[in-house]
């Protein structure tokens, strides 16, 4: 079964990694069920195991965390749905590749609940929006902004950490970082492309888009609502 929760309010990141390590350990021994927790963090940024020292530009700006989550820098805070995404990898085949796409495959369905295109870029982790409002790239080529990030870790074939999705965070809090080690793209929101879409409008779609990339993948899967 895959029990999904919310925490209201702002989540403080050394909590939420202690539950997730918790639940994580929990779902390898059989004894908790899978699980999605949709969360806000307060502003801060992570660094992931491939972060650069050099792309922390601003190291007094606000807490910075390492985290034992795949990736480099990101910027986590209020009006960015965080998903901490806790499945059971020894159920769904054991592929982390086919893992990591199923993550991309379920923001860009998400997104696309709200008419938004969401893309894929080689060499470029997350998920991608065009620009068509912007001046092109130097190349010719339409600029290009962030949406969403991904950065996840498995233990025992578990994992823990996931998604972020952009619905109205302060973007210039991005400013301390180079996001994922990416100098010549920008970040985007749902709110910043021009679309009035809450917290829990998103909630929504993440859960209404769920089964449709994850479900069937374990003859066990149940979804619990709440």
């Amino acid at each position: 079964m895959v029990q999904w929760l919310h925490s209201p309010g702002l989540t403080a990141y050394e909590f939420a990694v202690q539950e997730m390590e918790n639940r994580a350990a929990g779902i390898a021994a059989g004894e908790m069920d899978e699980a999605i927790w949709l969360l806000e963090h307060p502003p801060l940024y992570t660094a992931g195991t491939s972060a650069k020292k050099d792309d922390l530009t601003d190291p007094n700006r606000f807490e910075v965390h390492v985290s034992k989550r795949g990736g480099q820098y990101t910027y986590h805070g209020p009006g960015q749905r965080v998903v901490y995404v806790m499945l059971d990898l020894n159920k769904r085949g054991r592929d982390v590749r086919k893992f990591v796409r199923q993550l991309e495959d379920w923001v860009i369905a998400t997104l696309a609940e709200f008419g938004v295109q969401g893309e894929i870029r080689p060499g470029r982790v997350g998920v991608w929006v065009q620009r068509k409002d912007k001046p092109l790239m130097p190349d010719g080529s339409l600029a290009e902004d962030k949406i969403a990030a991904i950065g996840v870790r498995l233990r025992k074939w578990v994992s823990f950490h996931g998604i972020s999705i952009n619905v109205e965070p302060d973007l210039e809090h991005y400013s301390g970082i180079i996001p994922c080690g990416i100098r010549q793209y920008g970040v985007t929101s749902l709110v910043d492309l021009g679309l009035p879409v809450t917290m829990a409008d998103l909630d929504t779609a993440l859960k209404r888009t769920f089964e449709s990339i994850f479900i069937g993948n374990s003859p066990k899967s149940q979804l619990i609502r709440g």
